[in-house]
């Protein structure tokens, strides 16, 4: 059962500073993300679920321009403090709010250029995960980029075991695995309001993660009411 918003919570205010060993699987990926996400033509990027701040001290530092700005949220206290004493260098150019686990950004409409999700979505429920997307396609500027990672389903033998396993222990008591299962994100998006640019799965230490790069289409920003696509149900 996928963790509620305060379950979540508790659980990453307790795991802290132990979110960052998790880099031995993850990084493989997130350099597979930065490969592709042209971050170094972004001026104002939003991160959904920043974490430890890691990743975002990693795009200030090497990728992003140098008058570039950052602005993340986490529903995590603990989280929200660790990222803000890592950013604290850039603090004229980072900000790090905590929210409130709803799937709201705090953010003006066409207002960045790229929305990062890394191993959030797949903590969220398919409702949520289709308010990300409305949400993202509202702040992105026309051609901004939704840039995400995250845990999905196994392609080689041995990941497709890992990947079964960590389903079948998230089923069994989700909290064990951080509240997180695999699955693929390509499914939630509506190529009526997006073009997907780059998707790939990137397997480290048998762990599969998804990485998807995705572009608000030039012809449908703007054109519906408020802004937003219709939210497309989730695919088999």
């Amino acid at each position: 059962m996928i963790l509620k918003p305060s379950e979540a919570r508790n659980f990453y205010d307790r795991f802290g500073t132990k979110q960052d060993a998790q880099s031995f699987y993850e990084d493989a990926a997130l350099d597979d993300l930065i490969a592709h996400a042209s971050f170094s033509e972004a001026k104002k990027v939003f991160e959904f679920g920043c974490g430890t701040g890691r990743f975002a001290a990693r795009l200030l530092s090497e990728h992003l321009p140098g008058e570039a700005s950052y602005f993340g949220c986490d529903l995590s206290r603990t989280m929200v403090d660790l990222a803000t004493e890592r950013l604290s260098i850039y603090e004229d150019r980072a900000r790090v709010l905590q929210s409130d686990g709803t799937v709201l950004f705090h953010v003006p409409d066409y207002s960045v250029d790229r929305v990062i999700s890394t191993y959030v979505l797949d903590l969220m429920t398919e409702t949520d995960i289709e308010k990300f997307f409305l949400e993202a396609y509202r702040i992105l500027n026309m051609g901004g980029k939704v840039c995400l990672v995250g845990l999905t389903k196994g392609v080689t033998l041995l990941s497709k075991i890992v990947a079964t396993i960590w389903a079948s222990v998230f089923r069994l008591r989700a909290s064990l695995v951080g509240g997180c299962r695999p699955i693929s994100v390509e499914q939630y998006i509506n190529p009526n309001y997006w073009e997907t640019v780059y998707r790939n799965v990137v397997i480290a230490f048998g762990v599969p993660s998804e990485v998807l790069v995705a572009r608000v289409k030039h012809s449908a920003h703007g054109n519906t009411a408020g802004g937003q696509p219709a939210a497309r149900p989730a695919r088999g």
